[in-house]
């Protein structure tokens, strides 16, 4: 797509830093709040949703259990669709849910006419979604680690004879009676609780949805949520507007006593019934420049993420720039629980494996990538250098925790190479492996231009230690079904925390997770036993000193370099109301208000 194309579909032809003048103050009292995606979305299935923007918008379709407090800080679960908290058994393994009775499902042809009540046995047969082979579910892997009673039995006897059985009745997940939902684990798991809290993956399908569409489902959300999906142009645009059926729903809160712009916001939300806008239009902009127009443009209200390279232009020294504080424009910014990293697939011939020669390519790689410039040039001091994949804002980050996985040293990533047999034994200028094969490091990407930047970056580091790369291009939603294949070498990702809780970083090492969590294929029988054992543990001092050791496996065997845990500034017009960024959860749609007296459309 062409600049020009890109600037229509945000509409931010002609924008300027001041508010345009083919701009007029909104007439209409609909409240419509847009802005962009910078990838892609997939789909809306709950049961096979694996990206983070596909789940943004499904958290605002389908109802969770349980909600996180909107403005608490730290994070704190309250009650979303549950009479009460869940009760849960003393050894962490039986957890039972109260739902509130008359709450319905958005209105659709599945139901015939008919109003559709949400009950007990929706989260049965939500939670069965996920053991049926049909869907492929990204899930599963980690809720047959959690060990639902009875569920893997399901799914071994549906892999037999190629039905699942939904009516069959199972231990670890029940209805006990219309209301009361009860799931039982094999294992003790003290943090599952939090899953709970994730309409994207565990919230509510009606089984008659799923019996309408099949197949379709991707693009058939139908939820108990605030909002419904009217129309979906895949990788382009995706509206939403308020699910008419949704039940009553007020605006509380309980922030920190010292957190004034929460304070503001919850003396001027308290009690209002939600959500507050009527519709939501989400573009997909994957680059930086027409969604930064748009948001100048007043097209989009609220710009997630700016973008690196307008990064000193909008917040110099973190503050926001004096033109656009004069327009009454402001910024959230939150450390997310996140790690951005690039992995080194183990089952690769050439950067993988546990031979002292891989290890010592591994680290010298490591070494030899400069993220100093990628923090300082390319994310314009929007990230700091981790250590461990344990992100901020989670049980088990420790700032002050140190290994070489941040350090830079051409010297040493040149002597483990010398070291360990990679020279140049023809003489062109390129290291060969110890065998004199050759060695070229091929690192999947894609073709926009911060890509570009990260790429650039990367070739001259290789090039500094005599290491060849090259870069294989292809669009995001293809590269991630290769990763979870294993057919990359080298790719670079982030890898986020969706609960307050480290063991989603983790999974990167657990091999039970291969080719999900754990992209990079490690697979080590000392760190799986410490990972079981940490699963078990309450949160304290003993399970802390198990992560510690964790942590340590990843700087030793080197599976992942480890870039850094990113800031994210989101910047926001005055007419938005009410927005917060919370580090674990993006159901915010129903939270945010649409002043229409100040919010401008375009003529025509």
């Amino acid at each position: 797509m062409s600049r020009r194309d890109f600037l229509r579909a945000s509409g931010a032809v002609g924008a300027s830093a001041a508010l345009p003048k083919s701009v007029i103050a909104q007439s209409t009292e609909q409240k419509v709040f847009r802005f962009a995606f910078l990838i892609a979305e997939t789909g809306f299935d709950p049961a096979q949703i694996s990206d983070l923007y596909s789940r943004t918008i499904a958290r605002n379709i389908f109802d969770a259990l349980l909600a996180y407090d909107y403005l608490a800080r730290p994070a704190k679960l309250k009650p979303n669709v549950t009479v009460a908290m869940p009760e849960v058994s003393g050894d962490f393994r039986t957890y039972t849910c109260q739902i509130k009775p008359n709450i319905f499902f958005a209105d659709d042809p599945a139901f015939k006419g008919s109003k559709r009540e949400l009950v007990a046995e929706d989260f049965v047969y939500s939670f069965k979604r996920h053991f049926d082979p049909r869907w492929k579910s990204p899930s599963y892997a980690f809720l047959e680690i959690a060990g639902i009673v009875g569920a893997d039995s399901l799914r071994s006897a549906a892999l037999k004879t190629g039905r699942f059985d939904y009516d069959r009745s199972i231990e670890g997940l029940r209805a006990l009676d219309r209301y009361t939902f009860q799931l039982m684990l094999a294992k003790p798991d003290p943090r599952f609780i939090y899953q709970f809290a994730d309409g994207a993956i565990f919230g509510a399908v009606a089984r008659e949805v799923v019996d309408t569409y099949g197949d379709q489902m991707m693009g058939h959300p139908v939820g108990t949520g605030p909002y419904r999906l009217i129309d979906w142009r895949r990788s382009s645009r995706i509206v939403l507007e308020r699910n008419p059926t949704y039940r009553d729903d007020y605006y509380d809160a309980e922030p920190a006593v010292d957190d004034a712009r929460s304070q503001r916001i919850l003396a001027r939300m308290k009690g209002r019934k939600l959500p507050l806008i009527d519709r939501v239009e989400v573009y997909i902009i994957d680059e930086s420049q027409p969604r930064w127009l748009a948001f100048l443009n007043a097209e989009h209200d609220m710009l997630e993420a700016i973008p690196p390279e307008f990064i000193r232009i909008a917040i110099p020294q973190n503050r926001v720039a004096p033109n656009l504080a004069k327009r009454g424009i402001e910024m959230d910014r939150v450390a997310l629980p996140e790690i951005v990293f690039s992995y080194f697939n183990m089952d690769d011939p050439i950067v993988g494996g546990f031979a002292p020669e891989r290890v010592a390519l591994r680290r010298a790689i490591s070494l030899a990538y400069n993220q100093n410039l990628e923090i300082n040039l390319i994310r314009k001091g929007q990230m700091v250098p981790g250590s461990s994949p344990v992100g901020p804002q989670t049980f088990g980050y420790d700032a002050a925790f140190l290994t070489s996985a941040a350090t830079y040293d051409v010297a040493r990533a040149k002597a483990l190479l010398d070291t360990y047999g990679y020279m140049d034994s023809n003489g062109d200028g390129w290291r060969e492996q110890p065998d004199g094969s050759p060695l070229l490091i091929e690192y999947a990407t894609q073709a926009d231009s911060l890509s570009k930047q990260y790429n650039e970056l990367w070739k001259k580091c290789m090039d500094d230690v005599g290491i060849r790369i090259q870069f294989s291009y292809g669009k995001w939603p293809e590269q991630l079904k290769s990763s979870r294949a294993g057919k990359l070498m080298m790719w670079g990702l982030s890898w986020g925390a969706t609960v307050p809780d480290c063991e989603t970083f983790l999974d990167m090492g657990y091999s039970r997770l291969k080719g999900n969590a754990n992209r990079a294929r490690f697979e080590m029988r000392e760190y799986d036993k410490l990972h079981e054992h940490q699963r078990a543990l309450p949160d304290g001092d003993e399970r802390l000193a198990v992560i510690h050791e964790m942590k340590r496996y990843f700087a030793a065997y080197m599976p992942y370099k480890l870039h850094g845990h990113r800031f994210r500034t989101d910047l926001t017009h005055p007419w938005l109301i009410g927005y917060r960024r919370h580090p674990f959860t993006r159901d915010f749609f129903k939270y945010v208000d649409i002043d229409t007296s100040l919010q401008p459309i375009r003529r025509g």
